[in-house]
Formats: structure tokens, C-alpha cells, sequence
């Protein structure tokens, strides 16, 4: 078999693809649709727990862009919509002149509280509750191979 030649999927394949598929965008539409009941995306969402997770609030936009896997321009027009939320700020960073950190704002972490028992509550609703505790176990030994292989492509000299 030439190596031009797709290894198309079988049947089975295709149903856990797509199964995948599906449940990734229907579980992420109902979650971002309950956060948008606090004025947030499941983006804002995701970026506000990762700076109430670093030390002092702050990271680093290059860093928050990694984290985050999106480009520092998209982080950027993301962070200005933040900012004019009162969410976050913006601050140079003192030992790079090019550098700059995203903080979390008092309102910011004010938000975080009151919204994340609602967002968890809704994960559990739609996701964790789903499950049995050894499909759980299943899923995340299923899914940790995947997470390791597609880490290393995105950035092998990090191991």
C-alpha cells in the first residue's frame, strides 16, 4: 500500500470520532451558554481561572497565549474585551520592556468566585454525572495519550 493511500476509518472508528466530535461541541455550546448568563465566554472563563491560579493573579500574555493554545494576537483582542470588563489589566513587566502581564482585577476574582460553583455545577450536570466513576477512569486513560502526543508536537523541546 502506497504511503499516499489514507488509512480510512472503519465503521467503528467513525462512530468514536464523531461521537467525539459531538459530545466536545455540544458539551462546550451548553457551557459557554451558562456562562454567557454572567456576561462571560467560555473563553473569558478559561483565561480568569488560569490568572486565579498563578501566583499573584499575573502571567505573562506569552505565557497565558500558551496555556490557553491560542495565538497572542486572538489573547490580545481577548484580553482588550477583559479589560474594558473590568476583568483584567494589563501591566509591563519590569524585567523585559517588551514584556507584558495579564492580571486579574479585584472584579476579576470577585467574578471567579460567583461564577465558578455555577460552571462546576454544570460540568458535573452535563459531563462528570454522565458518567460511571470507571468510565471516568476510562476517558481520562483513554484521552492521556492523545494529550501527551499532541503537548510534544506543540512544543517537543518542553518535554
Amino acid at each position: 500500500m502506497s504511503t499516499d493511500e489514507p488509512r480510512w476509518l472503519t465503521s467503528f472508528e467513525q462512530r468514536a470520532w464523531r461521537a467525539h466530535l459531538s459530545a466536545h461541541k455540544l458539551l462546550s455550546h451548553r457551557l459557554d451558554r451558562e456562562l454567557h448568563e454572567f456576561g462571560l465566554s467560555l473563553n473569558d472563563y478559561e483565561i480568569l481561572v488560569t490568572l486565579s491560579e498563578s501566583p499573584d493573579h499575573r502571567m505573562r500574555m506569552s505565557d497565558l497565549a500558551e496555556v490557553t493554545i491560542q495565538s497572542r494576537s486572538r489573547l490580545s483582542h481577548q484580553i482588550s474585551r477583559m479589560e474594558a470588563a473590568g476583568l483584567v489589566t494589563r501591566e509591563s513587566c519590569p524585567d523585559d520592556r517588551r514584556g507584558t502581564f495579564s492580571v486579574l482585577t479585584e472584579h476579576g476574582w470577585e467574578t471567579i468566585q460567583r461564577v465558578a460553583p455555577r460552571h462546576v455545577a454544570g460540568v458535573r450536570e452535563h459531563f462528570i454525572d454522565r458518567l460511571t466513576e470507571e468510565q471516568l477512569h476510562d476517558l481520562d486513560r483513554a484521552y492521556a495519550p492523545i494529550v501527551h502526543h499532541l503537548k510534544a508536537l506543540r512544543s517537543p523541546t518542553r518535554g
